[in-house]
Parts: C-alpha cells; sequence; structure tokens
C-alpha cells in the first residue's frame, strides 16, 4: 500500500527534507538579480542596493564570518556608506545639481562593483552561471 510505504519511507528519513531547498534558493537568487537589473536600469538605486543586500543575506549563509570574501563584501558597504544617501529624489522641477551628479555617478560604480562582487561570489559557491566542479576531470 502507497500509504504504508509513504509512513515507513518518513520514518527512515528521520527529520530529512524530501524537498530541496538548493532549487528554490536558485529560484529566488534568480529573481533578486532580475529585479537587480530592473532598478539598475531605472537608476533606482536604493531599490537596487537593496536587492543586491537580499542577495548577500542568501549568500552571505555560506560565508565564513571575517572570511576574505566578508571582509571585501563590508568594505564596499563602508565605502557606499560614506557616499551618502541614494535617494535622489527632487520635488517638482526641482533638478539634481552638479556635485550630486558626481555623488550618483560614484554611487552607481560602487553598487556595480558591489553587484559583480556577489555574481562572482555565487558563482564561486557554485550556485551561478559559472562553476567549476575541482573533482571532475578534464579529458581533452
Amino acid at each position: 500500500m502507497v500509504f504504508d510505504r509513504d509512513l515507513k519511507q518518513e520514518m527512515d528519513d528521520d527529520r530529512t527534507s524530501r524537498l530541496n531547498s538548493a532549487g528554490i534558493i536558485n529560484i529566488t537568487i534568480e529573481n533578486l538579480w532580475r529585479e537587480s537589473y530592473s532598478s539598475m536600469s531605472k537608476g533606482d538605486l536604493v531599490t537596487w542596493n537593496r536587492k543586491l543586500d537580499a542577495i548577500w543575506l542568501i549568500l552571505g549563509g555560506d560565508v565564513v564570518e571575517d572570511s576574505e570574501e566578508d571582509k571585501n563584501f563590508y568594505k564596499i558597504e563602508k565605502i557606499l556608506y560614506k557616499q551618502g544617501s541614494l535617494s535622489h529624489k527632487k520635488d517638482g522641477f526641482e533638478k539634481v545639481g552638479g556635485n550630486e551628479n558626481e555623488k550618483i555617478a560614484m554611487q552607481y560604480l560602487i553598487l556595480r562593483k558591489k553587484s559583480l562582487f556577489l555574481r562572482r561570489l555565487q558563482n564561486k559557491q557554485g550556485k551561478g552561471t559559472a562553476y567549476h566542479d575541482e573533482d571532475s576531470y578534464d579529458f581533452d
């Protein structure tokens, strides 16, 4: 009987999840990347940064505290924080001034660096588009 088999299987597995969360995590990360690119293309620095932070929360879970990756991420964060607010919305017909244009350009470059850092980390962890299994053999 199918029910008996399922019940016995659950007892044998003893707290082993039948769902593989890796697939769900990969879908979540992919959606965050898509939203991140959309925010970037719109010049919405605040949302872009928040999406990158959400990606870090997923990838950072597999990063050892005070490791090189951990330190590099927070180095980027400190540089970005020193630039000030990412929100540059103006009221009515008010325009962004010259100094603020330079600030926006610098923040954009820092966010781009943060994005590349996270994408490379994702690939290094084997959760991205580029993955090399060091245990595999190259027969070419």
